[in-house]
């Protein structure tokens, strides 16, 4: 468990990092709606219904009990979240350790009861069904 937890945030920072395209602003802003609303989920402690909502990929990465769990486990001491602010959003079709596609990493300024600043860093990827769905999370 704790090598797939390893592997899927080594996924998302790299996430954070990688090449980015030419900005694709429509989907960046849809992509970004959906991180939104997925987080909302989050902050509500809805940790199972966080990961039935995300990606092919996130599921592959990670069982729903690991998730759960491991949300838990970093979330949980945070608090409630105060305050978020979107920072920027970067369109990508390629990620580091990840087939190519359409992703969008969103950034948010965030502010939680027990952690005043913080960085929360959601990687986005067009399903095929055509939504965006989260395959990444990060807090720094």
């Amino acid at each position: 468990m704790r090598r797939a937890f390893m592997g899927f945030m080594v996924f998302c920072m790299a996430a954070v990092f990688g090449t980015a395209m030419a900005a694709e602003p429509q989907k960046e802003k849809a992509a970004s709606t959906a991180a939104q609303e997925w987080l909302a989920i989050v902050d509500a402690g809805m940790y199972g219904m966080s990961w039935k909502q995300a990606s092919a990929y996130f599921k592959n990465a990670v069982t729903e009990e690991q998730w759960v769990s491991t949300v838990k486990a970093f979330r949980n001491p945070l608090g409630k979240c105060e305050m978020r602010i979107e920072r920027g959003s970067t369109y990508m079709t390629t990620l580091p350790g990840a087939p190519d596609g359409e992703y969008v990493i969103v950034q948010f300024d965030t502010t939680f009861e027990n952690k005043k600043s913080s960085v929360e860093s959601v990687t986005m990827s067009l399903e095929a069904d055509g939504r965006w769905r989260v395959s990444g999370y990060f807090i720094s």
